[in-house]
């Protein structure tokens, strides 16, 4: 493993080397490998699971940009118009589910996501702690860049959308602990920049592939200082919130969802 003082050299080192007007842009797709055997236990017809595979397949399935400088980034979904599903209706959208614009800057330690639930925007604030990689001399080749490996456990602390049926009274009363995921990270020390995608960052180089748990973030193009560039600014609107609070503010309108749902079918 290497050490705290090797890690911290390198890191510096490759700082040091970069540009003062040094600036990129990063494509990645993302794909989340979906559980299809939830869906056998419940009174569902073959078309409709079939229609809601395919619904969770452009949810799990996405194109993002990284605009980035030496301090500072960007990380956006790139907008697609949905595929009209069955009817002649568009599909299934899960706003609420994906991932927001994320905003990073690594010195100031300011790391925030502006979402849109429910009609109304928040400002998210992430922890801005640093990372704890474990460095390995491990490589392999990511188009054009030799990339070296990290992992490191990560705490989830993504809103937890699993809910068994039957059990509302007694499992949302418990209170679980974050999880704790393996990812795994190739970054390449020939970008000097300590950002990726998401939320992952702290190595000394542009983290180009990411594996945690059923998600795999891929760079597929990198561009340095291109003619064009986006302007990266921190974001300020929205009400600003920690993780745990949106979390808290979700899991509050979706509990009302359901008994408003309980109050139709009751009617009905």
């Amino acid at each position: 493993m290497k050490t705290t003082f090797t890690y911290l050299f390198i890191f510096c080192t490759v700082m040091c080397f970069s540009q003062k007007d040094f600036y990129g842009k990063a494509t990645y797709q993302t794909k989340t490998t979906f559980d299809a055997d939830r869906f056998n236990n419940r009174e569902m017809s073959e078309e409709r699971k079939k229609q809601m595979l395919e619904a969770m397949k452009g949810m799990l399935e996405k194109t993002y940009t990284l605009n980035f400088n030496k301090t500072a980034s960007i990380y956006k979904e790139e907008e697609k118009l949905d595929a009209p599903s069955a009817g002649g209706r568009r599909g299934l959208r899960f706003n609420s589910l994906s991932v927001g614009d994320q905003y990073k800057n690594v010195v100031d330690k300011v790391f925030l996501e502006e979402k849109e639930f429910f009609g109304k925007k928040f400002l998210i604030s992430d922890d801005a702690s640093m990372p704890q990689w474990e460095m390995s001399g491990e490589t392999k080749k990511i188009g054009n860049y030799v990339c070296y490996k990290a992992t490191m456990l990560k705490k989830n602390n993504a809103f937890d959308w699993n809910r068994r049926r039957g059990k509302e009274n007694s499992d949302e009363k418990q209170v679980q602990e974050p999880k704790e995921e393996l990812v795994t990270a190739w970054y390449a020390i020939q970008i000097p920049v300590s950002s990726g995608p998401a939320g992952y960052w702290g190595l000394p180089g542009l983290i180009l592939e990411v594996n945690s748990g059923r998600t795999t973030i891929l760079c597929t193009e990198v561009v340095l200082n291109p003619k064009e560039r986006t302007t990266i600014k921190e974001p300020k609107k929205g009400e600003k919130v920690t993780r745990e609070e949106y979390n808290d503010i979700m899991k509050k309108k979706m509990a009302e969802m359901r008994e408003m749902w309980r109050g139709r079918r009751r009617r009905g």
